[in-house]
């Protein structure tokens, strides 16, 4: 049985900052009610004055056409490029990162990138719908195992696949949905637009500057609901970029953006003229909304009356809530015969999984898992000990993530940090791996686990040891050369359906699907409050597609130029008959290093470049980028 996610030595959340509910905390009282505040307090009057102009635009949103509606995305497109060198640059600079510094592209990526392609790619949808067509008309069906439909969501046009080039990526319906039912639902509530959903609260990350606004986009679109949008004080720099940028969702009474602390949150979350609450953010922030404060803490009194309250099944939160939680997040390297170059590429690549945002990520890679049997083993975790050290240095900065390095040294006092001490890599075993399993770091802790067993065996392994002792089910990241894919055969594919995570990368990180706004984002089916795990419900998922499961992702083993060879090969008749059997990731790319590695040389500037032609499809400046690329 999967355990649930714990957090290090803190009785509070310890990942992003969303506010809990205390007992303290005081709600203005709903209009015509006797009670009376013993003073009034302009924070809450104002709540209610958004509050008051949500209803107004809830009202109208209902009679915005979709075509309508697709020209708002574009007016977003506008706006969010108005702003993205201020939005990419406040973001660096709040988390350390100052001008010059080799990482700060992680900001232009996850940042107006992330929201640009997303809003472009509702359009489409939105486009589609006003046309009286299916989102999945022109998007290709298939069998995946199990008796599951597939559809393959991305590239959806040739600049995805220049851009993001042998990069693949298939949304996965649940057992038992047919391409019939998929097509015909797929819209949610875009299918009938004029039924209003309510004002939606959405309680926004503290860590990647793209989710609040993306979780916004999908409770309106997803679900006709206009959103109280409250930040989490650590975007509170970004107030204003946020505020310029979703002008179009703002003016019209589609959106209020509120700061400040827990109990703004807690007044929020228990307002009754909030029908629905999404949060990202950690498990025990989600227990303690929803069952009450006190759960994992240090109060008895609290913890107990919430422990009570969850067996006997008595919420707290009366309304629906919908949440991403993060995880303890598997990679699993399957043992084959790779070249010196394979072994320093893929140690860049877990790496990264890692180190990308500091750590600070609710995808970060935290447990690789290798064969003790592979020969190269040794060769491998010796590059991977070199990447860690040669990734650029930047501040840990997320609140409290000393205390999380502090525990892990506790933990674990052989570990290996680098110079400064932080960051740090633990090779466990059976007997000292639990918190690596159970406890999401959400900073620079990555553990090295052994399982025995070559090929099949081996994976298999992997895949029940990441489904029974890992924590959470947001995602998980397989590496597979193409000599050992084509091996195992269909025994891959078997793997991939046996994997329980609501994302999937193979020879790719998960990262990958949170970027791409056609792919689903979020936990395995069947989480519930009692037990949420990583969460309920999915983000995202621009073409609006009902009933997901998963999404997987696929990508090239090896970067350019060492893909030609592979390249080549995929086009024998062998191969090209064999397709349609099973897919594979063993593709070639004309993409270089991507600009997302920690070790990329021109990763800044790439990911400025992307970002920029996305804003304004400038193809000779494009050029110009492309070749920073291939000097990665």
């Amino acid at each position: 049985m999967r355990r649930g996610v714990a957090h290090v030595g803190l009785t509070t959340p310890t990942r992003r900052s969303a506010p809990v509910p205390t007992a303290k905390t005081t709600t203005k009282p709903p209009r015509g009610a006797k009670a009376a505040l013993a003073a009034p307090d302009p924070v809450l009057d104002q709540i209610e004055a958004d509050l008051d102009a949500l209803e107004r635009g809830a009202a109208a949103w209902a009679h915005v056409t979709r075509e309508q509606r697709a020209r708002l995305m574009k007016a977003l497109h506008a706006t969010v490029s108005a702003v993205a060198e201020e939005w990419a640059d406040t973001a660096s600079t709040s988390k350390g990162l100052e001008p010059g510094h080799p990482l700060r592209g992680e900001e232009w990526l996850s940042g107006p990138y992330a929201v640009l392609v997303a809003v472009d790619a509702y359009r489409a949808t939105l486009e589609k719908l006003a046309a009286d067509l299916s989102p999945l008309d022109g998007v290709k069906t298939d069998a995946a195992p199990g008796g599951r439909v597939r559809a393959h969501v991305f590239p959806q046009n040739p600049v995805d696949a220049l851009l993001l080039s042998g990069f693949t990526g298939e949304v996965w319906f649940q057992p038992g949905v047919t391409e019939d039912e998929a097509r015909r639902t797929a819209g949610l509530a875009q299918l009938h637009p004029t039924t209003p959903g309510g004002i939606g609260l959405v309680l926004g990350a503290g860590n990647v500057t793209s989710i609040p606004v993306l979780d916004v986009l999908y409770e309106l679109l997803a679900h006709n609901r206009v959103v109280i949008l409250k930040i989490n004080p650590t975007q509170d720099p970004l107030l204003s970029v946020f505020q310029r940028a979703l002008a179009p969702l703002i003016e019209p009474g589609f959106l209020r953006i509120v700061a400040g602390g827990g109990s703004v949150g807690a007044a929020l979350t228990t307002n009754r003229r909030v029908a629905h609450v999404h949060i990202t953010g950690a498990a025990a922030t989600f227990d303690a909304i929803v069952w009450g404060p006190g759960t994992g803490g240090t109060s008895s009194g609290t913890a107990g009356a919430s422990a009570r309250r969850r067996r006997e099944n008595r919420p707290l939160l009366k309304k629906p809530i919908t949440a991403e939680l993060g995880g303890v997040s598997p990679i699993i390297v399957v043992p084959g015969r790779w070249t010196k170059a394979d072994l320093r590429f893929q140690a860049e690549h877990v790496a990264t999984m890692r180190l990308q945002n500091s750590g600070h990520n609710c995808i970060a890679g935290q447990v690789v898992i290798v064969s003790s049997d592979w020969p190269q083993r040794e060769a491998f975790l010796g590059e991977l000990r070199a990447a860690y050290d040669r990734a650029p240095e930047r501040p840990v900065w997320y609140p409290r993530s000393d205390e999380k390095l502090d525990a892990a040294a506790s933990a674990h006092p052989s570990a290996r940090w680098n110079a400064s001490r932080t960051r740090v890599i633990v090779e466990a075993d059976a007997a000292s791996a639990a918190d690596l399993e159970t406890t999401e770091y959400f900073s620079p802790v990555l553990g090295v686990v052994s399982l025995r067993g070559n090929g099949q065996e081996f994976l298999d392994a992997a895949v029940e040891y990441a489904n029974e002792r890992l924590a959470g089910t947001l995602g998980a990241n397989v590496l597979i050369d193409p000599a050992t894919m084509d091996a195992l055969g269909d025994g891959v594919e078997r793997a991939i359906a046996d994997l329980r995570y609501g994302s999937i990368a193979i020879n790719a990180w998960t990262a990958f699907g949170f970027l791409t706004p056609t792919l689903t984002w979020g936990a395995f089916p069947g989480s519930t409050p009692a037990d949420v795990e990583s969460g309920i419900g999915v983000v995202h998922n621009a073409l609006l597609l009902d009933r997901v499961e998963r999404s997987v992702v696929r990508g090239p083993f090896r970067p350019f130029p060492r893909s030609v060879p592979l390249m080549i090969r995929s086009l024998s008749p062998s191969r090209l008959l064999g397709r349609s059997r099973r897919l594979s990731p063993a593709k070639g790319t004309v993409l270089p290093k991507p600009p997302w590695f920690v070790t990329a040389r021109t990763g800044a500037t790439v990911s400025e470049g992307f970002t920029r032609f996305r804003m304004d499809g400038d193809w000779v400046r494009l050029a110009g980028t492309l070749v920073q690329a291939f000097r990665a």
